[in-house]
């Protein structure tokens, strides 16, 4: 029996994936979680053989979270099942050392193969994940982080860097805050950090602020 551990914050959405997964004769799903501390206590329990994960949780962001299940039990294989589009997120959750990721709009009989996979062992890449990483690969090694930023996306990190909030990035950028946001998330992705501490401490190392 394949025993698994569904964390989400929808309670609709944790029982359409149990729903799911328990048509397999084989899948058991032993408990599901709304907040990180309950995926811990979960794990802990039942001593499960996979994790599947949204990266949305009240209290602390899906990727903290996975970092202290692999500190914990670095052995468990976690599955990524998101909102979040795979151009966003997917490679950084790879980094963090999920085994697959994938997105809500996945159907069904895909979840299924993917979480049998990655219980064997292997890991589940879809194709585009797999063309990102290829890119990820062919990419300078001798170019700095910031190097690898567009115009744009370096003129955000210098402005977030140097303490700009992003109401005021938006105005002066003429941008809307959503916008802003993309960027930011975009730019920690590329720099392969993951907050604006880190891109202040490495903007002032590299002289990047006037």
């Amino acid at each position: 029996m394949i025993k698994i551990i569904i964390a989400d914050d929808h309670p609709l959405i944790r029982k359409g994936i149990k729903d799911i997964l328990e048509d397999e004769m084989d899948y058991e799903v032993v408990a599901d979680a709304a907040f990180p501390h309950e995926v811990l206590n979960g794990i802990k329990d039942f001593n499960p053989d996979i994790l599947i994960t949204d990266l949305s949780m009240p209290g602390r962001s899906g990727l903290d979270m996975i970092s202290d299940v692999k500190q914990l039990y670095p052995k468990l294989p976690i599955l990524v099942l998101t909102m979040h589009p795979e151009e966003r997120f997917a490679v950084r959750a790879l980094r963090a050392g999920v085994d697959g990721y994938l997105t809500k709009d996945t159907r069904p009989e895909e979840i299924i193969k993917a979480v049998r996979q990655i219980v064997s062992g292997r890991k589940f890449i879809t194709p585009s994940i797999a063309e990102k990483l290829a890119t990820e690969i062919d990419r300078d090694p001798n170019k700095l982080p910031h190097e690898l930023l567009s115009d744009r996306e370096f003129q955000v990190m210098c402005m977030i860097a140097a303490g700009e909030k992003v109401r005021n990035i938006s105005s002066k950028l003429s941008l809307s805050i959503r916008t802003v946001h993309t960027y930011r998330t975009r730019i920690l992705e590329k720099m392969n950090m993951k907050s604006d501490t880190e891109l202040t401490l490495y903007a002032m190392e590299h002289r990047l602020l006037d």
